[in-house]
């Protein structure tokens, strides 16, 4: 797999609404016909990715490796998360427009975590005890790791926040986006329920 860095745009995604359910089955249906090849499930995921205005990566991109510590301690690293769907988040207790989306990452993360779900939260520059604070405020419990000297920000190529990725239950780079998206509307639910539909690698799995 090769890595790439991001760059972003935006459209509404209000008009896929009433067709919601039949988009869901029409991308299941593909995911499960096609060949179990990265490249068949993104292009059966390519027509989710519009209403939410992110961008899909080229077939086989591994996002970057990175690893870090939560406010909490806890080790948390790309290559553990693999075999699971992983949305993540960089942002900042300073960002206006981060705080609406987190309270919806929390809800995602307590629904979806059972699921094969990854909320990771990335904070920029800050010190533990301002994102603990924040995190206290919100009720937040997804992990949330410090990044305190810009590393993993500038691994992703991040130069504006809220940015957000999505990994592949296989560990490949699906998407990502510059700036809020409503990740509790139905065209954000219809994508992650595809990506969660998809098989967990095999054990030993390149």
């Amino acid at each position: 797999m090769r890595q790439v860095r991001p760059a972003s745009l935006r459209t509404p995604w209000w008009s896929w609404l009433a067709s919601e359910r039949h988009l869901l089955a029409w991308a299941l249906l593909m995911l499960v016909v096609a060949p179990c090849r990265s490249a068949s499930a993104e292009s059966a995921l390519t027509p989710l990715l519009k209403p939410l205005d992110l961008v899909g990566y080229a077939s086989r991109t591994a996002p970057p490796h990175f690893s870090g510590s939560t406010i909490d301690t806890r080790r948390v690293s790309m290559k553990d998360l693999r075999g699971k769907v992983v949305l993540m988040n960089f942002w900042a207790s300073w960002c206006a427009e981060c705080r609406p989306e987190m309270p919806v990452l929390e809800r995602l993360h307590r629904e979806l975590a059972p699921h094969g779900f990854a909320v990771i939260g990335v904070n920029a520059r800050e010190e533990s005890a301002a994102v603990r604070r924040y995190a206290s405020e919100l009720g937040l419990t997804f992990p949330l790791i410090l990044d305190p000297d810009g590393k993993i920000k500038a691994l992703y190529g991040v130069v504006g926040i809220p940015t957000t990725f999505l990994v592949g239950r296989d560990g490949r780079a699906v998407a990502f986006g510059v700036g809020p998206r409503e990740w509790a509307s139905p065209p954000a639910r219809v994508l992650i329920q595809a990506l969660l539909a998809e098989p967990a690698p095999r054990s030993g799995a390149p």
